[in-house]
């Protein structure tokens, strides 16, 4: 299999390698940032964490999905309904939609006075977060005052964009990402980073394993190399009809990790020109799961349906905890139950449905984390960015811009009569027949 794609697989590593910390692929080296940055952000959170029954934050895509994710994944997993004395830490609210009935549920059950806000946008021209920012910014200036900038944050890019505009004219505490990091590739910048510092979590453990896993990536030999091994299985799998890629753990702490990879996956790789300007149409559509509440919902679609997924399992060797099933009397039918654990009955679970899979020659493969740790967590977000941009080095596409996204912002600006946006309205009432569009 390999020895046919030799060519593919030697350029995306060169490609990947040669351009390590420049441009958009300036993510690689926030694993080995600044230790005075680290520091600075460290020292924050700490502050934060004792200042606040509430950490809220505003952010959309990766300024969101990424500190979800780790959040979960590390943090109690009934983190908000523990007692202070138990958790720790502020209770975390990470706000990516702008449902209105959302946010006025957020604001039923905090109490602002108490909350720091962490905005969030690289570009810091992101309207979703500037309207939840603008929302709670009014109520604090009425409760608060000129108190009020001491429950805001910014993190954004600097001297670039409204938002860092806004937070200089207002005097917001500002923590800055670098120009080629993009909003999905920014976990392990101050985007992820301070909430995690605020919450708790080892932030110097989650660079550590990042560093690691880095080290693994730069590894030519493909075997040895677990992003570019992956990266190629994946490709391959496209070049073979199969075009859904399901990312299913089997752990809820790693729940929102498939919605993290949906998103790095989605957004760089579905791309319709390659490098040299060819209509291609690219990319591979990413679907979540986990196991095991959608071996109910959809493996039976995986097992027998079309042939065109391939399925990646995460699997957790140790749980943090280990639950007995009891032996009852009189429940005799369950005696196959009895006496194991919750642990074994899950992992017998997976593996049950990798057979399964294999069994209907279903491609699938399973990253195994031997526990959910800083470290470990650290070591999956890197994998999956290098991955990421290994295979879109196969494909010969630019796997940082995001035209589809760019177009739907431009459209929002002008249909809410932001100046400039002129003749994109224009154009978006010649796409109706009948002239109207319904906001």
């Amino acid at each position: 299999m390999f020895c046919g794609y030799a060519k593919e697989i030697k350029s995306a590593y060169a490609q990947v390698m040669e351009n390590r910390g420049k441009g958009w692929q300036e993510w690689t080296e926030l694993p080995f940032a600044d230790k005075s940055e680290v520091a600075r952000i460290i020292e924050t959170g700490k502050a934060v964490k004792k200042s606040c029954e509430s950490f809220v934050v505003f952010g959309i895509g990766g300024s969101a999905l990424g500190p979800l994710a780790v959040a979960t994944a590390l943090l109690h997993l009934r983190h908000n309904e523990l007692k202070r004395s138990a958790r720790r830490a502020p209770k975390l609210y990470v706000e990516d939609n702008i449902d209105p009935e959302r946010m006025s549920a957020l604001l039923d059950v905090i109490n602002i006075e108490k909350t720091v806000f962490n905005i969030i946008t690289k570009s810091g021209e992101t309207s979703e977060t500037l309207s939840q920012m603008l929302i709670v910014l009014d109520i604090l200036k009425k409760k608060l005052g000129n108190g009020a900038k001491d429950k805001i944050i910014v993190t954004t890019t600097i001297g670039k964009g409204t938002l860092y505009d806004i937070a200089k004219a207002e005097g917001y505490q500002i923590f800055g990402l670098g120009k080629g990091v993009g909003g999905r590739f920014s976990v392990l910048s101050a985007v992820g980073l301070l909430p995690f510092a605020v919450m708790g979590i080892d932030v110097k453990a989650l660079l550590r394993g990042a560093a690691a896993m880095c080290r693994d990536c730069f590894k030519k030999d493909l075997r040895a190399n677990p992003a570019l091994l992956t990266a190629f299985l994946q490709y391959y799998s496209m070049k073979n009809g199969k075009n859904i890629s399901v990312m299913m753990p089997y752990a809820d702490s790693l729940k929102y990790m498939s919605d993290f990879f949906c998103q790095l996956w989605g957004e760089s790789l579905g791309k319709s020109v390659d490098n040299g300007g060819n209509m291609v149409f690219a990319g591979q559509t990413p679907v979540k799961a986990v196991g095991v509440t959608d071996q109910h919902s959809q493996i039976q679609l995986y097992t027998e349906g079309p042939f065109d997924k391939v399925i990646t399992f995460i699997a957790v060797e140790k749980f943090k905890v280990e639950v007995m099933i009891p032996q009852v009397k009189g429940m005799d039918a369950t005696g196959f139950l009895q006496n194991h654990t919750l642990n074994e009955l899950f992992n017998a679970e997976r593996v049950a449905t990798e057979f399964a899979l294999t069994k209907a020659k279903r491609p699938n493969y399973t990253i195994i984390m031997p526990v959910v740790n800083a470290e470990t967590v650290g070591q999956l977000l890197m994998l999956m960015m290098y991955q990421t941009a290994f295979t879109g080095a196969m494909l010969n596409i630019d796997a940082y811009n995001q035209p589809g996204v760019e177009e739907g912002k431009k459209a929002t600006f002008a249909m809410l009569g932001r100046q400039g946006y002129e003749e994109k309205m224009k154009e978006i009432k010649a796409a109706f027949r009948s002239g109207e569009y319904v906001i």
